[in-house]
């Protein structure tokens, strides 16, 4: 088909691309994820992604990809030249803003009885370490008494019966709210009236809910690994994922101190300057050019 219309360049977004065409391919890949953690995707699935991506790598012209985390990950793994991948960031819904009082207080209200919260926004994908998220929550409520809820945002997928026999355990369960899905609006105004966000994975090529956080006012505690740092720059409360301990620590020193969450809303604030669509276009289609020789 490529060569029936002529194609000058074939641009694949999610990484696949043809083995035998002549024609020149640009393609993304995200992230390297099955490769690190196989164990996290059904077998097939990640047997496929593991023998066809490296091949995938090999016959393209060029690949973007979304932080110099993944860029330096496809060179290594796949042995492919720097030179060749390009880091083409992502942006942030413009639909994020900060609230005002008036508004934080009822979100709060019809979402939690008035209670402030924390808030995970993403996929029930196990890297996102949601396990260890909850185990955490619930020694902070242990810990203080305090009188905060943990919001889930996001599609509840049991992969296994794991997280559902964690919330069953826990002695705080009912202090944690599944939302679902949300439509932007809606995760906007749920976003906005968090205290914090919790966003602690194992692995992330990029991790667009660390700019959600900083587009919405509020302040952020994340992973210290993959591609976070690179990204959250400054502006966040950085914690080991795998260590309960640490994230009950970060909620700890966010309930309590509101000057550290001020000045990690400020810091997100300035750090968003670094990330748009706007820059991710110009930045793709600069890959284009490259590309085509141009």
């Amino acid at each position: 088909m490529l060569s029936k219309i002529g194609a000058d360049l074939f641009i694949s977004p999610d990484g696949f691309a043809s083995l035998r065409t002549e024609i020149p391919q640009l393609i993304v890949i995200h992230d390297l994820n099955f490769e690190h953690h196989p164990e996290f995707l059904p077998p097939k699935v990640a047997d496929f992604y593991r023998t066809m991506f490296p091949r995938y790598a090999a016959v393209a012209k060029r690949i973007a990809t979304v932080s110099a985390y993944s860029k330096r990950d496809i060179a290594r793994i796949y042995a492919v030249p720097s030179h060749r991948i390009d880091v083409v960031y992502n942006g942030v819904n413009a639909e994020f803003h900060p609230l005002n009082d008036d508004q934080v207080e009822a979100v709060r209200i019809e979402h939690c009885g008035g209670k402030p919260y924390f808030i995970y926004v993403g996929s029930m994908h196990p890297r996102k370490n949601i396990a260890r998220m909850l185990r955490a929550f619930d020694v902070f409520k242990t810990d203080t008494n305090a009188p905060h809820q943990l919001v889930i945002v996001g599609q509840v997928m049991w992969s296994s019966g794991e997280l559902q026999e964690i919330v069953k355990a826990m002695k705080h369960k009912d202090d944690v709210v599944f939302k679902g899905r949300q439509e932007p609006e809606d995760l906007a105004l749920l976003l906005g009236a968090a205290e914090s966000m919790v966003f602690v994975p194992l692995f992330e090529g990029f991790g667009i809910p660390v700019l959600e956080s900083f587009a919405a006012g509020v302040p952020l505690i994340t992973s210290n690994v993959t591609s976070i740092p690179e990204v959250a720059g400054n502006a966040a409360l950085f914690v080991d994922p795998k260590s309960i301990s640490e994230i009950v620590g970060a909620m700890k020193r966010m309930k309590a101190d509101a000057g550290l969450r001020s000045e990690l809303v400020s810091k997100g604030s300035e750090r968003l300057s670094y990330f748009s669509w706007d820059q991710t276009a110009e930045r793709m289609w600069k890959s284009v050019e490259a590309a085509l020789d141009l």
